[in-house]
C-alpha cells in the first residue's frame, strides 16, 4: 500500500494531482487550491499562513493526517465488494406500524424490481439498501451481507463501496468534455488503460442515448438521458460496487432494456424503482410496495415473461411515434402498427 506520508514528504502538490486526480476533491474541500504546486506537499503546508489553517480548524499535521486517511480510504483494496455473495432484505414495518413479513435474499447477477404507487415507499426501500439499514431508518428494516448482519465498523468500511445509485435527477457541476470526465474517473478507479476504458464508456452510452452526443461535448451541454446513459456506462464498466440501485430509469429517454442488460453482464445485483410494466415483468423477483411496507415479494412467472413480447411490441411502438413527433411528423393511423393481442376487444 502507497505510503501517503512518504508520498506528501517527496511529491510536490501538482504531481500528487497527476498521479491521483481523486486527490483533487481533497484540496478543493479543504480550501487548499492556494497551496504552491511546484515544491513538495508537505513543504507547501509549512510555508503557508498558520492563521489561515486555523481558520480551517487545523495545523499542518492535522492535514496531513486528513490527507493520508483520505487517499487511503479511496486507494485501498476493495476487497469487500469483490466478495459479496448476497445481500438480504429482512422486513420491518409499513408507515403504520404493521410487520412486514418479508425476507428477500438476492444474488449476482439478478435484476429485482421494486413496484407500487408514487409515495408508497419504494425510494425508502433504495435508501435502506444503500445505507445497509440496521433497524435504524424509518423503516426498522436490517440488511444482511454474505448473510450477517454488518456491525458498525464495517457498515463504516463498506459505505461508499457497497452501493452505486443512479437517481433520477442528475446534474454535472465540472465544465469537462466527456472525455476528460471519462478518463479522469478512470484514472482515480485505478483502471489499467483510462483512455480505451473511457472509449468504452462513451461507446456504450451513445448506444442507450436518445441522441447521439460527441466524446467532445461538455458534460454541463448533456441531455438528461444524455447524463443517465453517461452514467449507466460509467457504472458497469467502471465502479467496482456490487450493487445497483436505479429510480425510475423509464424517465430518462435511454434505451431500458439495454441498460439493465448491460449492468447484469457484469455481474451485479439490479434494483430498479419502477412503473413501467415491461422493466417490472424483466426482473427475476419484484416487490410489490404499499403504505410504505413490502405488501408481497413475487416471482415473475413464465406466463407474465410470455407476455413480455406484446408489452415490448407495445413499447416499441410508443417509442416510434415518439420519434415521429420528435422529427416534427404528423401522427397518422397506418404509419405505426399495433400488436394484435393489444388491439382486440379482450385487449
Amino acid at each position: 500500500m502507497t505510503d501517503f506520508y512518504d508520498l506528501a514528504e517527496k511529491k510536490s502538490v501538482g504531481e500528487i494531482r497527476k498521479l491521483y486526480p481523486i486527490s483533487g476533491d481533497f484540496f478543493d474541500n479543504m480550501n487548499l487550491s492556494a497551496l504552491a504546486e511546484d515544491v513538495p506537499m508537505a513543504d507547501a503546508l509549512e510555508k503557508s499562513d498558520p492563521e489561515w489553517l486555523q481558520e480551517l480548524g487545523t495545523d499542518t499535521d492535522g492535514v496531513l493526517e486528513q490527507f493520508c486517511e483520505f487517499m487511503e480510504a479511496l486507494t485501498s483494496p476493495q476487497e469487500e465488494t469483490a466478495l459479496i455473495r448476497e445481500i438480504t432484505i429482512v422486513g420491518g414495518h409499513d408507515k403504520n406500524g404493521m410487520p412486514e413479513k418479508a425476507e428477500l435474499t438476492v444474488k449476482p447477477g439478478e435484476v429485482i424490481s421494486i413496484v407500487g404507487p408514487t409515495g408508497s415507499g419504494k425510494s425508502r426501500l433504495l435508501g435502506d439498501i444503500e445505507c445497509m439499514a440496521q433497524g435504524d431508518t424509518p423503516t426498522g428494516r436490517r440488511i444482511r451481507i454474505n448473510g450477517e448482519f454488518p456491525d458498525e465498523e464495517t457498515r463504516f468500511e463498506l459505505e461508499g463501496r457497497l452501493v452505486a445509485q443512479l437517481s433520477q435527477n442528475m446534474n454535472f457541476v465540472m465544465d469537462l468534455s466527456v472525455r476528460d470526465f471519462l478518463q479522469m474517473h478512470a484514472k482515480s478507479r485505478f483502471c489499467e488503460d483510462p483512455e480505451s476504458v473511457a472509449e468504452q464508456c462513451y461507446a456504450c452510452a451513445n448506444d442507450l442515448a436518445g441522441e447521439a452526443f460527441d466524446i467532445s461535448t461538455k458534460v454541463t451541454q448533456l441531455s438528461g438521458g444524455q447524463s443517465r446513459a453517461l452514467m449507466i456506462a460509467d457504472t458497469a464498466y467502471m465502479s467496482s460496487s456490487p450493487v445497483i440501485l436505479i429510480d425510475e430509469i423509464e424517465n430518462a429517454g435511454i434505451d431500458r432494456r439495454q441498460a439493465i442488460s448491460i449492468l447484469t453482464r457484469q455481474d451485479k445485483i439490479v434494483f430498479i424503482s419502477t412503473h413501467d410494466p415491461m422493466l417490472a415483468l424483466s426482473a427475476s423477483k419484484r416487490i410489490v410496495i404499499r403504505n410504505g411496507g413490502i405488501a408481497k415479494v413475487m416471482e415473475t412467472t413464465e406466463e407474465e415473461r410470455a407476455s413480455l413480447s406484446v408489452i415490448e411490441e407495445l413499447d416499441d411502438t410508443i417509442m416510434r411515434i415518439r420519434s415521429m413527433l420528435r422529427a416534427g411528423e404528423q401522427i397518422i393511423p397506418g404509419h405505426f402498427a399495433v400488436p394484435a393481442a393489444a388491439s382486440s376487444d379482450e385487449a
